[in-house]
């Protein structure tokens, strides 16, 4: 800056200006001092200018600065929130898939359930329907029907076995 250098000007005349003996003053050439100061007066107001538009350009380097710290932190603050949703979505498909898989156990016993009921009903059905052809054979049969009735009778007790292993 060039007013730091006629400061030091002045400073250099200051110093090598002759003592009037007996006192601390000095003599100065004064139109050499007059000169600098003008120098001084015109170069300020450019010095003054160059110090403002810093200041200026200082300011303005600080408020984008912060526009882009406020971005930053804005979508940080984004992101979080969809990661948190995305987490939320998680969860709800993992409880969706308990619950699905929950009804599909329940629904397989109940269809197991009815299976065997099913099967012991007809196993019933049948062994009554035996039992009631051994006991008419019974009263109406001879020797060779003796022999279809033990037959009858392992049947029916092979049917009951069945429908023990059932329950």
């Amino acid at each position: 800056m060039e007013i730091f250098t006629l400061l030091d000007t002045l400073e250099d005349i200051l110093e090598e200006a002759k003592n009037i003996p007996f006192s601390s003053k000095g003599i100065i050439d004064k139109e050499q001092l007059m000169d600098i100061i003008k120098e001084i007066r015109l170069k300020l107001p450019d010095e003054l200018k160059q110090a403002k538009w810093v200041k200026e350009e200082r300011q303005r380097i600080l408020v984008e600065a912060q526009k882009e710290a406020d971005g930053i932190v804005k979508e940080a603050e984004n992101r979080i929130i969809s990661m948190i949703d995305e987490h939320e979505i998680t969860r709800k498909a993992y409880d969706q898939k308990t619950e699905i898989i929950e009804t599909a156990n329940e629904m397989s016993r109940e269809i197991s359930a009815g299976t065997k009921e099913y099967a012991d009903t007809l196993l019933a059905n049948t062994e009554e329907i035996l039992n009631n052809t051994l006991e008419n054979l019974g009263n109406h049969m001879n020797e060779a029907l003796k022999l279809m009735q033990i037959s009858l009778e392992d049947t029916i007790k092979t049917i009951q076995t069945s429908r023990k292993e059932l329950k």
